[in-house]
């Protein structure tokens, strides 16, 4: 086997192009391992949360709503942004899962992490399952418009295999819970 090359871009100039709400947008010029330079086009984003909610029949909570970018609504679990640097993922979840379905959950684990687009998208979302739900007032927020419904585990599972289902937290979620807990 031969000799494991260092991998890492080194960067050699920052323009900073764009701040929003959400998101930030620099293009860096780096050097490459062997020299040559290129251009990364970079995406920041304070960084997010998904909830995977099992109801006490098997069946998933998921939020319907309109997804901007592609022009159509999307099928996904509860899901939210940090609000701020340092927030916790965990307390996050919690918040956003009441806030989207009005769900408080007795059992609450980690699914762990991804990177939803790792090659322009600086955004590490956390996922989490929570279980043993008890139902509360949803507390939407004010420019947050979705329909919450109960899909039955087996049925997401499907649609998440069949690409009936699209949304990258959705999927990881769906497929990592069915593993763990041998649905």
């Amino acid at each position: 086997m031969s000799e494991q090359m260092d991998l890492t871009e080194r960067t050699l100039r920052r323009e900073d192009k764009f701040t929003g709400r959400i998101l930030t947008v620099h293009v860096d010029t780096v050097e490459l391992p062997g020299g040559r330079t290129a251009t990364r086009e970079v995406a920041d984003h304070p960084g997010g949360v998904a909830v995977l909610a099992l109801d006490g029949d098997g069946c998933v909570l998921a939020v319907t709503q309109y997804r901007y970018p592609f022009g159509r609504t999307l099928l996904e679990i509860p899901a939210g942004k940090l609000d701020h640097p340092g927030e916790d993922p965990y307390e996050a979840g919690l918040r956003e899962l009441k806030e989207e379905t009005g769900a408080v959950p007795g059992r609450y684990e980690s699914l762990g992490r991804i990177l939803p687009s790792p090659g322009c998208y600086g955004e590490t979302l956390h996922l989490y399952l929570a279980r043993d739900l008890r139902m509360e007032a949803q507390h939407l927020d004010e420019d947050e418009f979705l329909n919450v419904e109960r899909v039955p585990f087996g049925e997401m599972a499907r649609r998440c295999l069949e690409g009936e289902i699209e949304d990258a937290k959705t999927v990881a979620a769906v497929l990592k819970a069915k593993i763990l807990l041998n649905l």
